[in-house]
C-alpha cells in the first residue's frame, strides 16, 4: 500500500540500503584519481626546490612560496567550488577542478622563472581546494548507510599513491641520470596525466539524488534516479510538497560542528604538509651529508611503510569503530610521537631511531585525523550547505597546510627538529581536544540523521518502493 512520508528519508532508502555495486566503485575511482592527482601535485613539490634551488638560485623567501602557494590558492578553490556546488548542483561543477589541475600542471612544467611557477602552482591549487569539496560530497551523497565512510575513505586513501608516486617518479628520474634542468619539468607535468584521465567520467556524472530532491525539490526525477541507480521501483504520487528553511551553518548545531570539522583539519593540515611538504628539509637537517636520491627514497620507504598501510587500516575500520575515536586517538598518538622527539632531542643524532618515530607518527596521521578530516565534513551539514560546509572545512585544512609548509623552514632553520617538533606535538593535543567537544560520531547513520535533517523536511507525497520486478 502506498504510505505518506514526512521526510524524503523514504525516497532515499533503496540508496542507503543498497549493497556495494560496481556504480559505487566507480565513484570511488572517478574521485579518486583525483586525489591521486591531488597528493602527486602538491608533495612533488618539496623535490622540485630542492633541484630548482642551486639551478634557479633560491632565496628562502622563494622556496617558501613555491612550497606553499597551491596550498594557499587551494583555500580559495574550496570555498568557491563549495559553494557553486550548493548553488548550482554537484554535477555542474564536477570536472572542471580536474580539468584547471590538469592545465595547471602542464603550464608549471612550462615556466620559465619564479613568477611564473608561483603563478601556475596557483592554478593547480585552485583546482586542488575544488577537488576536496566537490568529491567528498558527490561520494557521501551516492554512498550506502553501511559503508558510506569506506566508500569516502578510500577516495581519499588513494592519496596514498600519489604521495608514494612523487618520490618514487622523482628516484627514477634522477637515477636514470636525466638532467636536472629537464628533470624538475618532467615530475610537475607528469601530473597532468591522471587528472586528465578522469576529466570526461566526472562529466558525465548524475546529479546526485540528494541535491535533486533536497535542493531542487524534484521528486519524479529523484525516483526516477533511484530506480535507475538502484534497480528498486519507486512510485511517487505527489501531491503538495513543502520545504523547510534554508538551514544556516552560523546556527546551532551546525557552527560548533564547522568550527569542529574546519578547525581539527586546520591543526591536522599543519603537522601533515609541514612534515610532508617539507620532508627534504627535515631529512636534509637529519641526515646533512645525504645525496638528494637517497633522501628521495628514504621519504618513498616512510611512506610506503607507514603512511599507504595507515590510509587502509582506516578505511577497514571506519565504519566499525568510528570517525570520532579514529581522529582522536590518531591526534593522540601524534602528539606523543612529536613529544618523544621534542623530550628526548638526542633522538636527533640517531637517525635510525628518529626515522622510525617518524613512521610512526605517519601512520597515525593517516589511520587518524587525515583520513577522518576528510570524511567528517562530508556528513554532519545539511544538504542544502553540504557543499559550503565541506568546502569552508577544507579550506581551514588548506589554511594549516600552507601555515605548516610555509612555517616549516623557518621552525627548522630557529627551532631545530626538537623545537619543531614539540610545537606539532601541542598542535596534535589541540585536536584531540576539538574532536572530542566539537564532533558527532555518524557512523551506520543515513546522511540526514547524520547531519540533523530527520525529520528534515514535510514532503506531502505518497511513495512506494518494490523490486524492479514486482
Amino acid at each position: 500500500m502506498p504510505r505518506d512520508i514526512m521526510d524524503p528519508g523514504d525516497l532515499y532508502r533503496p540508496l542507503d540500503d543498497a549493497r556495494l555495486s560496481r556504480f559505487h566503485w566507480r565513484t570511488v575511482l572517478t574521485a579518486g584519481m583525483g586525489f591521486f592527482t591531488d597528493a602527486y601535485d602538491l608533495f612533488i613539490i618539496g623535490t622540485v626546490t630542492a633541484i630548482l634551488g642551486p639551478i634557479w638560485h633560491l632565496t628562502t623567501g622563494q622556496l617558501m612560496w613555491l612550497n606553499s602557494t597551491s596550498l594557499l590558492a587551494s583555500v580559495l578553490g574550496a570555498v568557491c567550488f563549495g559553494r557553486l556546488m550548493d548553488l548550482f548542483g554537484r554535477k555542474a561543477m564536477y570536472g572542471v577542478e580536474v580539468l584547471l589541475l590538469t592545465v595547471g600542471a602542464i603550464l608549471s612544467a612550462l615556466s620559465h622563472n619564479v613568477g611564473q611557477l608561483i603563478v601556475f602552482r596557483a592554478l593547480v591549487g585552485l583546482g586542488v581546494g575544488g577537488d576536496y569539496a566537490t568529491s567528498a560530497v558527490i561520494t557521501s551523497e551516492y554512498a550506502n548507510r553501511r559503508d558510506r565512510g569506506r566508500l569516502v575513505g578510500t577516495v581519499f586513501a588513494m592519496q596514498g599513491f600519489g604521495l608514494l608516486a612523487g618520490p618514487a617518479v622523482a628516484a627514477i628520474l634522477l637515477s636514470a641520470g636525466v638532467p636536472h634542468a629537464l628533470a624538475w619539468r618532467l615530475m610537475l607535468g607528469l601530473g597532468a596525466i591522471p587528472a586528465a584521465s578522469v576529466i570526461y567520467l566526472r562529466r558525465m556524472i548524475k546529479e546526485t539524488p540528494r541535491f535533486t530532491l533536497g535542493v531542487r525539490g524534484d521528486v519524479q526525477g529523484t525516483a526516477a534516479t533511484v530506480r535507475e541507480l538502484t534497480g528498486e521501483r519507486v512510485d511517487v504520487r505527489p501531491v503538495a510538497g513543502t520545504v523547510s528553511r534554508r538551514r544556516s551553518l552560523l546556527r546551532s548545531p551546525y557552527f560548533l560542528r564547522l568550527v569542529g570539522t574546519a578547525g581539527s583539519w586546520f591543526l591536522m593540515d599543519i603537522a601533515f604538509y609541514g612534515n610532508g611538504v617539507s620532508s627534504q628539509i627535515i631529512l636534509k637537517a637529519l641526515l646533512p651529508h645525504a645525496t638528494l636520491i637517497t633522501t628521495t627514497l628514504i621519504a618513498a620507504a616512510i611512506f610506503l611503510v607507514a603512511a599507504v598501510p595507515g590510509y587502509w587500516v582506516a578505511v577497514g575500520l571506519m565504519d566499525r569503530i568510528g570517525r570520532r575515536r579514529i581522529q582522536w586517538q590518531g591526534f593522540l598518538a601524534m602528539a606523543l610521537a612529536y613529544a618523544l622527539i621534542f623530550v628526548v632531542p638526542g633522538i636527533v643524532k640517531l637517525p635510525l631511531l628518529f626515522l622510525v618515530v617518524y613512521a610512526v607518527s605517519y601512520f597515525f596521521v593517516e589511520f587518524g585525523p587525515n583520513e577522518t578530516t576528510f570524511v567528517y565534513p562530508s556528513e554532519v551539514f545539511p544538504v542544502e550547505v553540504r557543499g559550503l560546509g565541506d568546502g569552508i572545512s577544507a579550506a581551514g585544512g588548506k589554511s594549516g597546510a600552507f601555515l605548516g609548509a610555509f612555517l616549516m623552514p623557518l621552525l627548522i632553520q630557529d627551532l631545530h627538529l626538537p623545537g619543531t617538533m614539540g610545537i606539532l606535538a601541542g598542535v596534535s593535543l589541540l585536536g584531540v581536544l576539538l574532536t572530542l567537544v566539537a564532533l558527532p560520531e555518524p557512523k551506520q547513520q543515513t546522511l540526514e540523521e547524520a547531519a540533523g535533517e530527520v525529520p528534515a523536511r514535510a514532503w506531502n507525497a505518497e511513495v512506494r518502493a518494490t523490486s524492479a520486478g514486482g
